[in-house]
């Protein structure tokens, strides 16, 4: 009986303990995986990229003075570099054949005058014999018709003189405009031809700086831009201008587009020739520049890892975008200056997940 009793207790206790080991405290889990990340701080929002170009000054208007007619010229009176006032005489063609045509046509006008007169005189004549009957018809209807053709070849001759006057005045050049010289085309005792280019003057109506731009700019620049010209030589003068005229046929040696901007209020350093620096901003104004590898996809929008400091866990927050090539990103929407990106590892990263920063940049 002893012995049943004790083999009855083993059973017991064998039965127990695995419900008294079961009631025990539970293992702690495993601790979170911290994973070490890269990141940088967002800075000040971008406001744009600076460009930089080199141009000329060169006039908005440049004219070239040619005379009218054909002839030679006998005196040139201005040179390249000289400043001219409008009306004034700057070459002149040998006058005495266009004199000798004044005169052959005022000679013209005076026989012409002379038969008018006459024919006048006649028509009048006749007019009062037909009123008393002392004529015919015929004749008065005679003397009337040759009073009209006195007065057309009169009207003809006067018509002549004018244009003989006329090319007479056209054997000196004048200036249409102030402005400067700035090239010659032909010199004293040529036989030049009607519509040669004499002088080129450079009006005084206002300057450009023209700068020959790549397409990769041009394409990107904003519309009606503000730009800052200064003096290649002497960058303390500067002027403000404005795009005037963009060529629309890129260059087919350089492959640019010629760029005349027009100076508001230039100043006298800025000469024509002299040699300016041009400088704008390209892109959007207030987009937010972060390195390229920051960014991954979230179904079809960009996004980025935005890593929380107070709890030093990462979100993905969708971004948008304004431009990217392989190195920098310009964030238009989705990230405020002060914020902390994760930009290397974002594809081992899950939302809530802890992170060590290694590297922090701005």
């Amino acid at each position: 009986m002893v012995v049943r009793h004790h083999r009855v207790r083993s059973s017991i206790a064998a039965a127990v303990l695995p419900v008294l080991a079961g009631c025990s405290e539970p293992a702690p889990p495993p601790a979170a995986e911290v994973r070490p990340v890269r990141v940088v701080t967002a800075g000040q929002r971008d406001s744009g990229e600076a460009v930089s170009l080199t141009g000329t000054v060169q006039p908005q208007v440049e004219v070239n003075l040619a005379f009218r007619i054909d002839g030679r010229m006998v005196e040139r009176l201005v040179a390249v570099g000289d400043a001219v006032k409008a009306g004034q005489v700057v070459a002149r063609l040998d006058p005495e054949n266009e004199r000798n045509a004044v005169r052959a046509a005022q000679a013209g006008v005076v026989a012409a005058s002379g038969q008018f007169d006459e024919a006048r005189n006649n028509y009048d004549r006749q007019r009062e014999l037909l009123a008393g009957g002392w004529t015919t018809r015929v004749r008065y209807d005679q003397a009337l018709q040759l009073q009209n053709t006195t007065r057309a070849q009169l009207d003809a001759a006067n018509a002549q003189l004018r244009i003989a006057e006329e090319r007479a005045g056209d054997t000196e050049l004048r200036a249409d405009a102030p402005g400067i010289v700035t090239q010659r085309g032909a010199e004293q005792g040529e036989v030049v031809r009607a519509g040669q280019m004499i002088v080129q003057v450079a009006r005084q109506d206002g300057k450009d700086a023209v700068f020959d731009v790549p397409a990769s700019i041009k394409d990107r620049a904003p519309p009606d831009p503000p730009i800052e010209v200064a003096l290649t030589m002497d960058p303390a003068v500067t002027a403000r201008g404005r795009v005037r005229e963009i060529s629309p046929r890129a260059d087919p040696v350089t492959g640019t587009f010629q760029v005349r901007v027009g100076l508001t209020d230039p100043p006298p350093q800025m000469r024509l020739g002299a040699a300016v620096t041009g400088r704008m901003h390209i892109g959007r104004e207030g987009d937010l520049a972060i390195p390229a590898s920051a960014l991954l996809a979230e179904g079809e929008r960009p996004a980025v890892w935005i890593v929380d400091p107070a709890t030093m866990t990462v979100g993905l927050r969708r971004v948008e975008l304004a431009r990217f090539d392989q190195t920098r990103a310009l964030i238009a929407r989705g990230i405020e200056p002060g914020e902390i990106v994760v930009t290397a590892g974002v594809h081992a990263l899950r939302p809530g997940q802890k992170v060590r920063l290694l590297g922090a940049a701005t």
